[in-house]
């Protein structure tokens, strides 16, 4: 039974991870740092696990990429508050700034799943002045990339998909 399950896992990621190909369906998400120092990077990740927490349950119902981008363009302020009470809880002064935009990304390739140059949807979530390096993942289709966006990093992905399968099965 687990092998039928385990290739029926694997044509449906296969799937999801080929629809990647069509930027219009890919939302991204982007959490720019206030700057490279070290404070503000470690903030920055500290920020990233509040607001994945807190949009993990509103995007989890969506069904597709329009779905997805109108939950959190629905819960932007949230967003920001959550943002902001680890910002103060850490004690920085500065605030952050959630928005849905459509920007130009340079291709990237992790692992054999390319998201080509485009112009994608995004959740931008801006810290401070946002001059540092940033962290991101996609929240449609369901992968999340764990890992700094530096070249020449070592990047892996997981899927939130798997991840539910799994924990639905053991």
């Amino acid at each position: 039974m687990r092998k039928i399950w385990s290739v029926l896992l694997a044509f449906v990621l296969s799937v999801v991870l080929c629809g990647c190909s069509d930027t219009s369906s890919v939302i991204r998400i982007h959490i720019r740092a206030n700057s490279n120092l070290k404070s503000d990077q470690e903030v920055k990740m500290a920020v990233r696990d509040g607001v994945i927490n807190y949009i993990t349950p509103i995007i989890a119902s969506c069904n597709n990429s329009k779905e997805v981008k109108l939950a959190l363009s629905e819960n932007l302020l949230g967003i920001e508050m959550v943002a902001d009470e680890i910002l103060s809880d850490w004690g920085f002064e500065y605030l952050s700034n959630a928005e849905i935009r459509n920007e130009y990304f340079p291709t990237r390739d992790y692992d054999g799943t390319t998201f080509p140059a485009d112009y994608y949807d995004a959740l931008i979530l801006e810290l401070g002045e946002a001059k540092g390096d940033n962290w991101w993942c996609v929240a449609y289709p369901p992968l999340c990339f764990v890992g700094e966006d530096v070249e020449g990093s070592q990047i892996r992905y997981k899927s939130k998909l798997l991840e539910l399968i799994n924990k639905f099965f053991g």
